[in-house]
């Protein structure tokens, strides 16, 4: 069968509210779990390629999500630590999560979409990384959806830099993430938690020092 489209709409997220990313999907009884223990949205993982599809959000888990009351977004699988950003693959890896969420998932055009920036390779020149990030951002921006970035470990850039030379309007914060200098985060990340044996990282929306705020689907 076709995948089915979405149901809801793209909304601003208000600030304060408890989300999760998780990296294994979901059930029905599980998102209606998270929904019960308070949390409002969830952040689900699109593949960089072709061959990295096995357990990352599908439009039947999308619709699962949102059939429970959770707001959804998506975000990239980083690759593995001591990785080497290129514009090259920054234009591969966002094209790519931008084809995926368009036609497996069928994620309507406007929400965020975010590249996870971390684990870059010790000594990697900022010129590469601010290269792979802009490459990355305009393909997805390209293809009508929000690019955001989350901010991890060892990217290589100062905050800065971070700011004033990457496209991102939408700033995430890992929980062992440096700074965003002038605009700072609207989403911030906390510490690993479990809940009914899925391992999980908590996320709290906020509004920027602009004023801006996350962008995500809603039922």
């Amino acid at each position: 069968m076709p995948n089915s489209i979405l149901p809801g709409s793209i909304k601003k997220a208000p600030g304060g509210l408890s989300g999760f990313d998780v990296n294994s999907p979901l059930t029905s009884s599980q998102a209606q779990n998270f929904k019960n223990a308070g949390y409002a949205f969830c952040v689900r993982y699109l593949p960089r390629t072709a061959n990295l599809i096995q357990g990352n959000l599908t439009n039947g888990e999308a619709q699962v999500i949102l059939n429970a009351g959770l707001a959804l977004m998506a975000v990239q699988h980083v690759a593995l630590p001591g990785w080497k950003p290129n514009t090259n693959l920054g234009t591969i890896y966002g094209n790519y999560a931008a084809t995926y969420a368009s036609q497996v998932v069928q994620l309507p055009q406007g929400l965020n979409i975010w590249c996870d920036l971390e684990g870059v390779a010790e000594g990697t020149d900022p010129k590469d990384v601010i290269a792979y990030c802009q490459a990355w951002y305009y393909a997805v921006h390209i293809a009508g959806y929000t690019p955001g970035v989350y901010i991890g470990y060892d990217t290589m850039l100062t905050p800065d830099q971070i700011y004033d030379d990457l496209s991102f309007q939408h700033y995430w914060r890992a929980y062992n993430g440096p700074e965003v200098a002038t605009r700072g985060f609207q989403l911030i990340q906390q510490t690993e938690k479990t809940l009914d044996g899925i391992t999980f990282d908590p996320d709290v929306t906020q509004d920027d020092n602009m004023g801006d705020t996350a962008l995500w689907l809603s039922a």
